[in-house]
């Protein structure tokens, strides 16, 4: 893994103190979009609590990320969820839809880390009644398939949530684990716990300088194209977008960036970010769609003049970090430093 990408976190001045965690939004950046309200940070002896609301994941799976979370002072509260399986999904929708309203209701759970992603989190989107959450906002955590809930979340409540790595991603053992590996767990408390996170990327060749402010959101490519025209739909104008994809042909990652490029999804972003798009399935013979990623990207935004970095720390590979989703971050991109700070 390239040690070139890592991560810094700063001590935030009263950071983790739940009453500067006000509901009133702080402000309003030069696009006049308000800044994220943000869920209480998280205290020792707080509860964090684990559902699926997508694929399924076995009991014992969990047990390296709860001891982790436990090491770090939190309580862990394990979902009904959690050992069900129907099909590929954690138990029937009704289930799933349950479990997750039950974990947004409870007072006392102060973040929910979904278990995996998979498939499932778009077919219970529109039952959750988000009443109780937004009175008494949480941490929701997750990437891939839980980006329809970071996108729901934010299109219609401007609350921050934290695109990361779920329990399935956890090493069995923490103290053996590759530096990246713990780096990107340890984000995670950081990023629960106050602290403002930034990160560094490797400079690219393909890159298109610029420095850019705005709002954080994205995350798996696949997941926001499928919820275009929905009541989940994502706005990107005077945001920071990143995306991130794995396991797709060439032409359908093409097909998926001209979705939002024919939907003007791209038109007004404050700056884009390109995550690892990895696991790439080869074209068939005598079928080469002939482009790569760059290309593609490149393409799409000719008409644009927003700062673009490639190979961001994020995605579905061991380098991906914690990122506030609907929080205020500045975007710089140069020839020789690419960083993003909140």
């Amino acid at each position: 893994m390239n040690r070139k990408h890592f991560l810094s976190a700063m001590l935030t001045a009263g950071a983790g103190i739940p009453a500067l965690q006000t509901l009133a939004a702080i402000g309003e950046n030069a696009t006049g979009s308000k800044d994220a309200i943000l869920p209480p940070y998280l205290q020792p002896g707080d509860i964090i609590g684990i559902t699926c609301p997508a694929g399924y994941i076995q009991r014992e799976e969990l047990q390296p990320a709860i001891r982790i979370m436990e090491s770090w002072g939190f309580n862990i509260r394990i979902g009904k969820t959690v050992g069900l399986r129907d099909n590929s999904f954690a138990g029937t929708d009704q289930q799933r839809l349950q479990d997750m309203q039950a974990m947004l209701n409870d007072p006392h759970i102060k973040a929910i880390m979904c278990g995996r992603g998979g498939y499932g989190s778009a077919r219970i989107i529109d039952q959750l009644d988000f009443t109780t959450f937004r009175r008494a906002p949480k941490w929701i955590i997750g990437f891939s398939d839980i980006t329809v809930l970071h996108c729901h979340i934010s299109r219609h409540f401007g609350i921050a949530s934290l695109h990361a790595k779920m329990c399935n991603s956890f090493p069995d053992d923490f103290n053996k684990a590759e530096p990246v590996v713990q780096e990107t767990i340890l984000s995670i408390r950081q990023a629960l716990t106050g602290k403002k996170m930034q990160y560094n990327a490797t400079p690219d060749v393909n890159n298109r300088a610029g420095i850019a402010s705005g709002l954080l959101i994205g995350g798996n490519l696949s997941m926001i194209q499928s919820i275009a025209a929905t009541d989940s739909e994502i706005d990107t104008n005077g945001k920071i977008l990143f995306l991130e994809e794995v396991g797709e042909y060439p032409y359908s990652l093409d097909r998926m960036l001209g979705n939002l490029q024919r939907s003007h999804k791209l038109d007004r972003l404050a700056g884009l970010i390109i995550g690892g798009f990895n696991r790439i399935k080869p074209d068939d013979p005598g079928e080469e769609f002939g482009k790569t990623i760059y290309e593609m990207v490149l393409e799409k935004t000719k008409d644009f003049r927003y700062p673009i970095c490639f190979n961001f720390p994020v995605g579905h590979q061991k380098n991906n970090y914690a990122l506030k989703c609907g929080v205020m971050h500045t975007l710089r991109v140069d020839t020789n430093k690419v960083t993003l700070q909140e």
